[in-house]
């Protein structure tokens, strides 16, 4: 068991951190989510049923535990400003205007557009790491992706 978490650990770190970074948008929170989704996984490894990849059930732990951090915090904002600031999302975030507009516009974009836009675009995920995270086709993913960009635009438009 051990030698096998350390694989998994070793395998899915950065994906893992990527993942939560891209929820959360912060360093620090990032940080505590993917160690506390490998405690996690190590204590709850009889659980795995192996329906998913091991990948995808870890970024489902990820997700819930960030879900749970949010929770926790009860609507007060501990992200720093920097943090988002430092983002390099699209060739059309030239300045802070249209990233308001276009933050606004995903905040209130349905799932699962919203979720594979932010995959894609603040966690820098390939398609094919998407669809396997929807447990979907890479061409699903593609698609998602591409009318949630054009949600967005249409969105932008009104706003």
């Amino acid at each position: 068991m051990d030698t096998d978490f350390d694989r998994m650990y070793n395998t899915y770190y950065m994906q893992v951190y990527s993942f939560a970074m891209t929820l959360s948008k912060s360093q620090d929170i990032s940080e505590e989510i993917t160690q506390k989704t490998f405690f996690k996984a190590m204590t709850a490894k009889e659980k795995y049923r192996g329906n998913s990849s091991e990948l995808t059930w870890l970024c489902a732990i990820a997700k819930n535990l960030f879900v749970d951090e949010i929770r926790s915090q009860k609507r007060s904002c501990e992200l720093d400003d920097s943090d988002v600031s430092d983002i390099n999302i699209e060739d059309s975030y030239m300045n802070e205007e249209s990233a308001f507009r276009i933050h606004q516009a995903l905040h209130e974009m349905e799932e699962p557009y919203k979720e594979v836009f932010q995959l894609r675009v603040f966690g820098e995920l390939s398609f094919q790491k998407i669809g396997m995270l929807f447990g979907k086709t890479e061409s699903w993913a593609r698609v998602t992706h591409h009318r949630a960009r054009l949600k967005i635009q249409e969105r932008m438009e009104k706003i």
